[in-house]
């Protein structure tokens, strides 16, 4: 085997997936200390930040779909042993991701005061959105950039380094957050806007820690990524080939959110304010499964490389038994102490008591996704990137059918709203399971 393959053992994926999951976990951390501070502001500020929140997540998850496409790629080419052809990609990818975000730059600035006009009820919340997404748009290049150096972290087998740049950003992202929000030690009070600025200047540092420990470590004398200096159209093609359908299904993903969201703020600011604090702990308890995700897109691709196809079912089947055991430790620990969680983020007893029924449906939902997002990007690392993508848009369309009778034409109880989450899961395993089993994604060139 080549020193750039991956083996399918438990302690090759723990390895691998370890270093993923504390990288998404300290982002995470940021998320919490953002949500607790804005909390402390008000329950209108904590409300409105899970509407800009989810929508700038779209932007960011655009982004991924890019980095993901390369990373497939990358992870075929070091399955192979083609230093060459994985140097190119990210030279190549370096420029596309550029060029890719200030296009998504320009296109949120125009679009971001209609989406809100059109869609928020309260013209306060509507303007708080705008101005927040205005500023926090800005750092949209460097979040591409440092996505597209982890995806070859990940391609490469070196995903610890990821460690270091999380760290870098989340450390800036809470002290920033802290200062500029409130206004300490002389720094401006900026409140809401507060929390847009800092995280801009945390991905600026993310960003330079990133490509800093490529050069550090002589990867670019390894990779000759200096070979290539011009932008080849015809790689990029090929790239956005593969990545395009990543790119439109985390779209219609996150914006299944983001309208979910937009739903919940008719249903007055306590649902508005208790759905963010709901979302900051799905992404927590999500941590380890997403990083076993991940971990499995690389591996199937990887693995496939290889030429050893017929590992990739029991690669998946042994990363979903792991993601399941971890879900159900987190969530027995979260039915334990649901209230303690909970009065983390807010003082308020009465948007406590109100969060715990929607915070129990959240934990059971967790269960599921815990198996079919590992499955889901199985089928990503097969490369057949037009499956994933129409998968999504039935498992998002379930969603929204769902979302709309239960929330806007039925106003229900958000315990209910949030039962959502059973529809897509749920969705997202059946198709994935299905398309695995039929053997199409066989042979697939990327």
């Amino acid at each position: 085997m080549n020193n750039l393959g991956v083996s399918a053992s438990n302690k090759q994926i723990i390895r691998l997936a370890a270093p993923i999951s504390l990288a998404l976990l300290i982002p995470q951390l940021s998320f919490f200390a953002n949500t607790v501070f804005l909390g402390r502001l008000g329950e209108r500020e904590l409300g409105v930040n899970g509407i800009t929140g989810v929508f700038y997540l779209i932007l960011s998850m655009i982004g991924y779909g890019l980095s993901s496409g390369m990373q497939i790629q990358m992870a075929r080419r070091a399955g192979e042993g083609d230093k060459n052809g994985l140097a190119q990609l990210l030279s190549n990818g370096s420029m596309l991701s550029v060029m890719f975000s200030l296009g998504l730059m320009m296109i949120t600035l125009w679009v971001t005061p209609l989406l809100f006009s059109f869609s928020l009820s309260d013209n306060y919340n509507f303007a708080l959105s705008v101005n927040y997404t205005y500023l926090r748009v800005w750092g949209l290049p460097f979040l591409l950039i440092s996505q597209l150096f982890c995806s070859f972290f990940i391609a490469i087998g070196q995903s610890r380094m990821l460690i270091y740049g999380s760290f870098v950003a989340t450390l800036v992202n809470v002290v920033f957050d802290y200062l500029l929000i409130f206004g300490k030690m002389g720094f401006p009070n900026m409140g809401f806007n507060g929390a847009a600025a800092a995280s801009v200047i945390s991905e600026v540092l993310y960003c330079c820690t990133m490509v800093g420990i490529f050069f550090y470590h002589n990867h670019h004398k390894e990779y000759n990524i200096f070979r290539f200096r011009h932008f080849d159209f015809e790689l990029s093609r090929r790239t956005l080939k593969v990545a395009s359908p990543l790119i439109v299904q985390f779209m219609f993903s996150i914006g299944g959110w983001l309208i979910f969201f937009i739903f919940i703020e008719h249903l007055g600011k306590q649902s508005l304010a208790a759905s963010q604090v709901l979302r900051n702990i799905f992404g927590i308890v999500g941590v380890g499964t997403w990083a076993l995700a991940t971990t499995c897109n690389t591996m199937v691709s990887n693995i496939i490389g290889q030429g050893r196809q017929r590992e990739v079912m029991r690669i998946i089947l042994k990363i979903c038994k792991l993601s399941l055991i971890y879900a159900v430790v987190i969530c027995v620990l979260l039915l334990a102490f649901s209230s303690q969680f909970l009065s983390i983020y807010t003082n308020d007893a009465s948007l406590i008591a109100f969060s715990i029924p929607s915070l129990q449906v959240i934990i059971v939902a967790t269960l599921i996704m815990s198996l079919s997002t590992v499955v889901f990007n199985g089928v990503v690392g097969t490369g057949n990137t037009l499956v994933n993508l129409t998968t999504e848009i039935c498992c998002v369309g379930a969603y929204l059918i769902y979302c709309y009778f239960v929330i806007y034409k039925w106003q229900s109880p958000l315990y209910l709203c949030w039962g959502a989450e059973f529809v897509y899961w749920s969705s997202l395993l059946l198709f994935s399971v299905i398309y695995l089993k039929s053997g199409r994604w066989k042979n697939k060139a990327i």
